[in-house]
């Protein structure tokens, strides 16, 4: 069976506005052009981050980038606003992630490795395997219907590439261009990277992707590790 007809529609879940263009951009892209839907959800406002601009501004700034960027490749945005730094597993945040999974519909789910190197990060990652499991039980009810089955999970590349050993790759190098101008679209975060942590956001995202590139001979490559636990294996590539 062939990706095109395993899948119809990806969801991509990141703590803040950009780690989805950081970590999986390219990919989104490509799955963009085969036609598959393409839903982006945020978990945070991102209201942190920032060493100048006050919270609430910065918060609206980042919505506002993280908007445009999605709609470069015609995605679905969901924006769920919780506080940036501030985000712990509950009830209430378990329920609203399972509604967020009904609404969009995932064959598959991109999202954090469970031992990345942020807190919200973590707890993004947790979450989205808890809840796209509970998302399937009908009895457990939401706004939205039950949506059946567990939807396939696969956890993107950590920020520098550390203690992460990918399992598959996806070349991006046709969509590479496409990535870089989701990227752009986070002007707040490549100033604050650079004056907080002293990181040029552009060059390394462009050199973890390289590198990743390296590893399985193509120009840039966007990497993950797939979740094996039952049922969530698949007989075919579910990846672009």
């Amino acid at each position: 069976m062939t990706t095109d007809q395993a899948i119809t529609s990806v969801l991509a879940v990141g703590a803040h506005p950009d780690d989805i263009e950081i970590a999986c951009a390219g990919t989104l892209a490509k799955y963009a052009n085969q036609g598959v839907k393409v839903s982006i959800a945020v978990a945070t406002d991102g209201s942190a981050g920032h060493m100048k601009i006050p919270p609430k501004e910065i918060a609206e700034i980042r919505h506002e980038e993280a908007v445009n960027a999605a709609k470069l490749i015609g995605a679905d945005f969901y924006w769920l606003g919780y506080g940036d730094e501030m985000l712990f597993e509950d009830l209430d945040t378990r329920m609203r992630f399972v509604e967020l999974i009904r609404q969009a519909k995932p064959d598959v789910i991109l999202t954090h490795y469970p031992d990345d190197y942020h807190p919200d990060h973590r707890v993004v990652s947790r979450i989205m395997f808890d809840a796209s499991f509970v998302s399937g039980l009908k009895n457990v009810e939401t706004e939205s219907p039950f949506h059946p089955g567990v939807p396939a999970l696969y956890f993107f590349d950590t920020i520098s590439g550390l203690n992460f050993h990918p399992t598959e790759y996806v070349d991006i190098t046709e969509t590479f261009e496409i990535k870089q101008r989701m990227l752009a679209c986070h002007q707040s975060q490549i100033t604050w990277l650079k004056d907080h942590d002293n990181v040029d956001f552009l060059f390394m995202t462009e050199t973890v992707i390289r590198t990743r590139g390296y590893q399985c001979g193509v120009e840039f490559a966007e990497a993950y590790r797939h979740e094996t636990v039952w049922p969530r294996p698949r007989p075919y590539r579910v990846l672009p």
